[in-house]
């Protein structure tokens, strides 16, 4: 049975190893170096389930994907209604309506939060996962071209935002 929950600590596990597959890939976060447990339990923490919820996507208790809502700018008062999504689907699940189950749950609970606007900030490279923002509605707001270096391959970084 498909289930969209909630992530848990015990979940740390299967949400790195799905980031580290997408670390490998290129184009679909910029972190090149290994991922430190440490440092995901302290930015899992940091995740305030109320205000901040990170989401795992599990079939028959396995998770397979996960999305996480972040503030914007946390310091900045006049951004408090500004948010940013991640998402990451696991290589043996793509294609599969898994990330798509996932922008749209995450839009829903935005607002139940009463979030007005959310961002991702996206690879120019990565066609897949902008397909999905513009699938929901998701607008092109920003460009910076080749700031990004993968081994001598450039690419720029894209803002698209959706006000809800």
């Amino acid at each position: 049975m498909d289930n969209i929950r909630a992530a848990e600590i015990k979940d740390m596990g299967s949400i790195l190893n799905i980031y580290t597959q997408a670390m490998s890939s290129r184009f679909e976060t910029a972190d090149s170096l290994a991922i430190d447990s440490e440092d995901k339990i302290s930015w899992f923490s940091n995740h305030l389930q109320e205000e901040y919820p990170i989401f795992v996507y599990e079939i028959k208790n396995k998770i397979i994907g996960w999305i996480s809502i972040s503030p914007y700018r946390l310091d900045r008062k006049a951004l408090r209604y500004t948010v940013e999504i991640n998402y990451y689907i696991d290589y043996g699940f793509r294609r599969k309506g898994i990330g798509s189950k996932l922008v749209e749950y995450v839009i829903s609970k935005c607002k139940e939060l009463n979030y007005k606007t959310i961002l991702a900030v996206i690879f120019d490279k990565n066609e897949a996962g902008i397909k999905l923002l513009i699938k929901y509605g998701f607008v092109e707001w920003g460009h910076m071209p080749d700031i990004a270096n993968f081994e001598g391959v450039e690419c720029g970084h894209v803002y698209y935002g959706l006000r809800i």
